[in-house]
């Protein structure tokens, strides 16, 4: 599966399609397609919605920050996410007195996912993630349960063990949606099929939300300070 051009052709579309879908994606013959057939599940189902906001209410502490994480940006916003909660801790505040929020959603969806759909659709290659250790496109989700070496700073937890501690992590469904229509353009598919899996990949304790912004209103709502991650 070659991402490589549907990527440089595309990209612009991409970056834009929260303001723009469709008018954008007609640029490219591969994106109109995608976006055709993604565009009948874009609206995020009820219990979606019921699901999100019923997680907000987990929303707690005198200190609350939300990461905006639209791009992989080297896993700096799981990073930044234990930093805070490391130096609050350093400061004589608890995991249970604090909120740390990461919002993955745009080029930052796939740390939301199992290693498996990794794999089976390259998603080192489709969203330009480089292993750190090889220096190659990742084959894996390197900041969940990260390896030695997969931060450039030793001892950062990763994602699981941030959400075991409380931190609160969730995922884009409407990027979801529009990506998994260019995965499934890609390679001959059925993109409600691609969606299905991919929704099926999401990794225990990261919540699926309407949408990246969608959650990130929510969150300053509930006086969680906005913190951009993207790079």
């Amino acid at each position: 599966m070659d991402f490589q051009n549907l990527n440089s052709s595309s990209l612009s579309s991409r970056r834009n399609f929260m303001g723009k879908l469709v008018a954008t994606a007609g640029a490219t013959s591969l994106a109109v397609p995608a976006l055709e057939e993604a565009s009948a599940n874009l609206a995020p189902s009820a219990k979606t919605v019921g699901e999100a906001e019923a997680w907000f209410e987990n929303v707690k502490g005198k200190h609350r920050v939300v990461y905006d994480a639209p791009e992989p940006h080297a896993g700096f916003p799981v990073l930044w996410s234990w930093a805070f909660m490391l130096s609050n801790n350093q400061t004589g505040t608890a995991d249970e007195d604090l909120t740390a929020m990461v919002v993955l959603r745009h080029n930052a969806i796939p740390f939301a996912m199992k290693n498996e759909l990794w794999k089976k659709y390259n998603f080192g290659e489709m969203f330009k993630v480089t292993d750190n250790s090889t220096q190659v496109t990742s084959q894996r989700n390197l900041y969940y349960e990260p390896k030695e070496g997969d931060f450039p700073v030793p001892g950062v937890n990763g994602i699981k063990t941030q959400l075991n501690r409380g931190a609160m992590y969730c995922v884009c469904d409407l990027a979801l949606s529009v990506f998994s229509g260019f995965a499934a353009q890609a390679m001959g598919l059925k993109a409600e099929e691609v969606k299905k899996d991919w929704v099926a990949g999401v990794l225990p304790g990261i919540q699926i939300v309407p949408s990246g912004v969608w959650a990130l209103g929510r969150a300053q709502e509930r006086d969680c300070a906005y913190i951009y991650a993207g790079g």
